[in-house]
């Protein structure tokens, strides 16, 4: 009998989905990254974190942060129902964990838009699912620029996050990739090229194991 095809033996084992992380200084571009990432590619959805920061005018709840009262969030983080918590710029992030689960099992991708201290709690949590990005400014002026255009943030804000920048940029060494955005276009087929990438390892494709196996047996029959 003939070996099935790869379609066949892909749709009968589904590859398990990834998890992307983008992480970056504040003002690097990671936001927008993320959200030109969603809306040119339909395989893969956004995590939504749970924070208790105040709502930017231009955000809405449930689509791009959970916004939360502190005690709401310390019981989900106490009940051990968030994948990775951490105290950024004065306010708690974390990420429900289940949703996530979910859609590694049915093979959806899924995004994080963290910092490095959530991405270190995620890999350590789901290690053969992560693939990490850092996204680099491509000068401290630029940096300061890109903070100053947003509307939100404050003097103080601004001197905050770009404290904390050197930290965080010291950090980026632990992730799996790092990519410059001083092109916009580019910085995001960069990031395109990594997740496909990532989509093709062989450890996330069960179907092509699958397939390669039936052809072996196949050629030994012969």
């Amino acid at each position: 009998m003939a070996p099935q095809s790869a379609a066949e033996l892909v749709a009968e084992h589904p590859r398990r989905g990834v998890l992307l992380i983008l992480s970056s200084p504040s003002g690097a571009g990671k936001s927008t990254l993320t959200r030109a990432l969603l809306d040119t590619d339909d395989q893969i959805t956004l995590s939504i974190s749970a924070t208790t920061r105040a709502k930017r005018p231009s955000e809405a709840d449930g689509v791009h942060y959970r916004f939360l009262k502190q005690r709401d969030f310390d019981v989900l983080r106490d009940a051990g129902e968030l994948l990775e918590h951490a105290e950024v710029h004065g306010n708690s992030y974390g990420t429900p964990k289940e949703p996530v689960v979910r859609a590694l099992e049915e093979g959806r991708d899924v995004l994080f838009d963290i910092d490095w201290q959530g991405t270190l709690q995620v890999r350590n949590a789901m290690p053969d699912d992560v693939a990490t990005v850092f996204i680099l400014p491509p000068s401290v002026p630029e940096l300061k620029a890109r903070l100053e255009r947003r509307a939100e943030n404050t003097p103080e804000d601004i001197k905050r996050r770009l404290r904390n920048a050197a930290v965080e940029i010291e950090r980026g060494t632990d992730y799996d990739y790092v990519v410059i955005n001083d092109d916009f276009e580019r910085c995001l087929n960069e990031v395109r090229a990594i997740l496909q990438a990532e989509r093709l390892k062989r450890v996330r494709q069960p179907g092509l194991n699958a397939f390669a196996a039936s052809l072996i047996g196949a050629l030994s029959g012969d």
